[in-house]
């Protein structure tokens, strides 16, 4: 993918995230992400419906690069089970990581290959993906 095309998904997510904003209901689980080293700090509130990802909703202080790629995550995870997001959260970072990965797999998640050249930026990346991992894991 050329980095005119990633740019442009970025900032589409950016100015136009997917399920931004908290809802009253008790039946999601609340997961609270910050950044110590920025200010960064999403709260995300995930709804499984036995082991599928049935809705992602989040809200917060961030980031370009953190509300993206909270909004791309979103997108990318609703309806999965939770064995499919844990292939995808692990390809991604192994993505992140410069390690070996499945792009495929990724969808628009791609977006974010060359973020490892900027290291202070992983991080920024990576925080609502810590956050899913945590929910999918309970």
């Amino acid at each position: 993918m050329d980095s005119n095309l990633k740019r442009s998904i970025m900032l589409e997510h950016y100015q136009n995230p997917k399920n931004k904003g908290l809802i009253e209901d008790e039946t999601y689980l609340k997961i609270n992400m910050n950044n110590e080293s920025c200010i960064d700090e999403i709260n995300l509130m995930v709804k499984l419906d036995g082991d599928i990802i049935k809705d992602i909703r989040f809200d917060g202080e961030a980031c370009a690069i953190c509300t993206s790629a909270t909004s791309i995550m979103i997108d990318t995870l609703i309806g999965k089970s939770k064995e499919e997001a844990q292939n995808i959260i692990q390809n991604y970072y192994n993505m992140i990581e410069e390690k070996e990965y499945d792009p495929n797999i990724l969808e628009q998640a791609v977006v974010y290959s060359d973020i490892s050249k900027q290291p202070n930026r992983k991080k920024c990346a990576l925080l609502s993906w810590w956050g899913i991992e945590k929910a999918t894991k309970k």
